[in-house]
């Protein structure tokens, strides 16, 4: 058996002392989680375009990338998956309020650090706070750490 680990990608985007955070409807019936915008990438885009693209689908947000801001590996013994985020700072620049979000998502909506921590229990992941306290650290890689390959 190969192993396999599942890329995803995440943006931490901050307004006013606030951050942006989805609610969500996971598939199995285990309640109501929080996450940043984050998902898995689409066959032939890059990490950037993924982080791009999940932000506008569940969010509404047009997301504006301008630094790593880390490269997570968490293994979720609910799923045994692995998982590899890749977390991008940036800032959000249109909001469409007309716009449907993707199946699962019931909200987007802005929590500041303190909020976010006591709702710990409903996090996706663990990751969901780490990447917060990375922001708030001045944590920032220049994107041009990531190459994308055309095939």
């Amino acid at each position: 058996m190969i192993w396999k680990p599942n890329v995803t990608v995440a943006v931490v985007v901050e307004q006013n002392g606030k951050y942006l955070l989805v609610e969500e409807e996971p598939e199995a019936d285990s309640g109501l989680f929080l996450n940043q915008p984050a998902g898995h990438l689409d066959p032939g885009e890059s990490i950037i375009q993924g982080a791009i693209r999940e932000t506008l689908e569940e969010t509404a947000y047009t997301f504006e990338p301008e630094y790593l801001l880390g490269i997570y590996q968490w293994y979720s013994q609910h799923a045994d998956t692995v998982y590899i985020r890749f977390a991008f700072g940036g800032r959000v620049t249109h909001h469409d309020p007309e716009r449907k979000l993707d199946t699962g998502i019931l909200r987007a909506f802005w929590l500041d650090s303190d909020e976010a921590g006591q709702m710990i229990h409903r996090h996706r992941s663990p990751l969901v706070m780490q990447c917060i306290h990375d922001h708030i650290a001045g944590k920032r890689y220049p994107l041009e750490l990531l190459m994308h390959y055309e095939a």
